[in-house]
């Protein structure tokens, strides 16, 4: 009697044990198929972004797009240097961005405008943008106007203008023209001031130093964030988020 009570009891523990690892075997598959999942949705909201920029015009000097609606969505947030939002934020969100980048272009117009309007201008967070110039020869000049135009307070400005008004990646369309026209546009009141230090060789370092920070930090394409702040040890990679809430949330950890 206790030979068939032992039998029934290892039988018992055996279909026990089988469930159990069909069970994790099953939580597996279901694991590896919402990271397929995650990342084709941004995969697709990539390609999106890249799709409708193609479709569109731009890098027309004289006739310049959004001027008025930029400089109203910042109206009120502080700005210094290439930092936009309250300079005692705990949290700082570091945009590695090339302004030539359709993808950084898309980010600017639908990804990062909830985040602005939310945690940057409430004073949770600033956003740091750093140029990585991934494109070609001439995002170098247009990161260093932008940088020369952050020293009279407006980078932010002219960073957002420039990507409403992208033209083609590296297309000629970068003159000196053109970034007249968007330091015009973004506010910038001292134009030959800005002139002389967007051709500076501090101003021009500057490009090269940031661009040399993404490579170190693993960055191999743009936009790519990293988040800073008390719940963070340094500088938090976050690559190429895909969606506004997933850097709400980085930023919502990092406090």
């Amino acid at each position: 009697m206790s030979g068939r009570k032992d039998r029934e009891a290892r039988r018992d523990e055996r279909l026990q044990e089988q469930q159990a690892a069909d069970a994790s075997a099953r939580r597996q598959q279901l694991i590896k198929l919402a990271s397929a999942i995650g990342f084709l949705a941004v995969a697709a909201v990539l390609v999106l972004i890249v799709i409708s920029q193609s479709q569109s015009g731009g890098g027309d000097a004289n006739n310049l797009a959004d001027v008025a609606d930029v400089n109203q969505s910042l109206g009120g947030i502080p700005q210094e240097g290439m930092v936009l939002g309250d300079p005692g934020a705990k949290v700082t969100l570091f945009e590695f961005g090339d302004l030539q980048c359709p993808v950084c272009k898309g980010f600017s117009e639908e990804i990062l405008p909830s985040v602005i309007e939310s945690q940057v201008r409430s004073g949770e967070a600033k956003i740091d943008f750093r140029n990585y110039t991934i494109i070609g020869p001439q995002s170098t000049p247009a990161g260093a106007a932008a940088i020369a135009a952050g020293k009279q307070g407006h980078g932010w400005n002219f960073v957002e203008l420039f990507y409403r008004n992208q033209g083609e990646e590296d297309s000629g369309y970068v003159t000196d023209e053109f970034l007249t026209a968007i330091a015009k546009g973004a506010g910038v009141p001292d134009i030959a001031q800005w002139n002389k230090e967007r051709k500076s060789p501090e101003v021009l370092s500057a490009v090269k130093s940031t661009t040399s920070e993404a490579e170190r930090l693993g960055f191999t394409g743009t936009p790519s964030f990293a988040v800073e702040g008390p719940g963070t040890a340094g500088k938090q990679t976050l690559g190429t988020p895909g969606s506004s809430g997933e850097i709400e949330s980085a930023i919502e950890n990092a406090s």
